[in-house]
Order: structure tokens, then C-alpha cells, then sequence
């Protein structure tokens, strides 16, 4: 008796250390193909006056068994995403409008994912010119709370581009009112920042406007953070 016992106990020490301690695989990010960043998407097929249909191309990430395709209208900032398994997928999407595309990468063993970098895109209609993508801004980070610097001041990034490179300028718009109507500055198309002067306790609204060479321009959209 006391040999089985024993056995029992051998086996019950085992069953706990022999388990499977392996982490669940992460997922990760995957490498965006189709439509080009930055580019005019000419490829679409037509599916009536206003919609064409896209198909969207990366390539495969490891440790990813699906992948949800996330795809923005800039100018109305309404998302659609489709999940597959596959590398590609197709939508519906507007003529001559500007959209970013990502697509995220999941394990169902994981509760983790990764996301892929975010491009830019056109989708061809009409016209014969198009204006700049709306500025990506960057930070602070919409509804965050920052630290002003030594100086009472706090800077504010973004990310700004354009089909066919000839963006002139950006304009800053900046103040304690939503939407945000005052012009606090220019920038050049190389320089993506600006430093404002701020005060603690205070909610602010910012956005960019992008101005190319043939005088079409786009707008961020409002983002806002607040001052320690």
C-alpha cells in the first residue's frame, strides 16, 4: 500500500512540474504591400458612380493564424475592417477620397497582437490633382495630460504627405476652443513641428491645415490634451 502511495505521489509532483509552461505565441507585425504608401490606388474596380473596390495586399506575419484589415476614410474618418485569414482582402470604397490602411495580426492562442505600420493612400477618381493627405498628428497624443517645459511651452508633432510632393505649407491652429480658429503659425514642408505657449491647468485643441503648390489643402482634424 505504501508503494502506491508513494507512486501516486511521484506522478502528482510530476503532473505539476510537467506541465506545458511554454508562452502563447506573439504574433507579429506584418509588412503592408497594396496600395502603395503615399501613392494614387488606380486598380480598383469600378462598382458604381461612387464606389470601387480595392484589394488590399501584405504579406504574411509569423505566429499569425488571421488578420483584421483596418481601413479610414480621411475626410469623414469613418472606418470599415474585414477579418480573414488570407493576405489579401477586398472593400468597397470611395472614389477620389484619402485613406490610411493597417492590418493587425492575432494568434487565438495569444491574447496579444501586433499592428502593422499605417500607410496612406488615394483612391483614384475624377480629378487630375489631389490635395495633400490630412496631417497625422502625432502629439501630444489626443486626450493625453503633459508637462509644459522650462519655457511654459509644449510642442506639437505631426506627420504630413502628399501624392504628388508638393505640399507648400502647414498652418497651425491653436486654442482653448473647439474647434480650434486661431493661426498661430507656418511651417515649411519639411518642418513638422511647432512649439506653443501654454498654461497649467488648461485644455487645448489643435490641427493642421496642408496646403500643396496648386493651392488645395486638407485638413486634421481637432485633437486636445491638457496641461499639468
Amino acid at each position: 500500500m505504501k508503494r502506491i502511495f508513494l507512486s501516486l505521489g511521484i506522478l502528482i509532483v510530476l503532473g505539476s512540474c510537467g506541465g506545458n509552461d511554454d508562452p502563447p505565441p506573439i504574433p507579429g507585425g506584418a509588412n503592408l504591400v497594396f496600395p502603395d504608401r503615399n501613392s494614387e490606388c488606380t486598380t480598383g474596380i469600378s462598382v458604381n458612380e461612387t464606389l470601387s473596390q480595392v484589394t488590399f495586399q501584405w504579406q504574411a506575419s509569423t505566429n499569425t493564424d488571421s488578420y483584421t484589415l483596418n481601413v479610414v476614410n480621411l475626410e469623414t474618418n469613418i472606418p470599415q475592417t474585414i477579418s480573414t485569414a488570407a493576405t489579401s482582402a477586398s472593400l468597397s470604397i470611395v472614389k477620389g477620397a484619402p485613406y490610411s490602411w493597417s492590418v493587425t495580426s492575432l494568434n487565438s492562442k495569444s491574447d496579444q497582437v501586433a499592428t502593422s505600420e499605417t500607410w496612406l493612400f488615394y483612391n483614384a477618381g475624377s480629378q487630375t490633382t489631389y490635395a495633400p493627405f490630412p496631417a497625422q498628428l502625432v502629439g501630444p497624443v489626443s486626450g493625453s495630460t503633459v508637462q509644459r517645459n522650462i519655457d511654459n511651452e509644449v510642442l506639437l508633432a505631426w506627420q504630413g504627405a502628399d501624392v504628388e510632393n508638393d505640399i507648400t505649407a502647414f498652418e497651425v491652429f491653436f486654442s482653448t476652443a473647439n474647434p480650434p480658429t486661431t493661426s498661430v503659425g507656418t511651417t515649411n514642408s519639411s518642418t513638422m513641428e511647432f512649439s506653443v505657449g501654454v498654461e497649467s491647468g488648461t485644455i487645448y485643441y489643435w490641427k493642421i491645415i496642408t496646403t500643396d503648390a496648386e493651392g488645395n489643402n486638407s485638413d486634421s482634424g481637432v485633437f486636445e490634451f491638457r496641461v499639468f
